[in-house]
């Protein structure tokens, strides 16, 4: 189990999470300890370039960005240009939730 599992549970039965990531690959974006709001996406939303989700690549979970969208899935990484791999739809558990500006 990693550190998001049991919000991953919660987001795959539909309800929205609240968590507190630790690290400092999303800086600038999502900072280490910062409290983010993350809810579920259906089949039926689009993944965009862009979005922060949380995922598990290669056994791994992550809050990172959709840096590309392409017939392998969803190419994951941080804010700082580190690449973790690319994620099928289904492991792409939920999108950070944007304050409205």
């Amino acid at each position: 189990m990693g550190w998001a599992s049991h919000a991953i549970a919660e987001l795959q039965a539909g309800t929205s999470v609240t968590i507190r990531p630790r690290g400092h690959s999303m800086r600038g974006l999502v900072e280490d300890g910062q409290i983010v709001r993350v809810n579920p996406i259906s089949s039926s939303d689009e993944v965009c370039k862009g979005d922060i989700v949380l995922c598990r690549v290669r056994g791994r979970e992550y809050l990172h960005l959709v840096h590309a969208v392409g017939p392998r899935g969803y190419l994951i990484g941080s804010a700082r240009g580190h690449l973790n791999g690319w994620a099928p739809r289904s492991h792409i558990f939920g999108r950070l939730s944007r304050p409205s500006t």
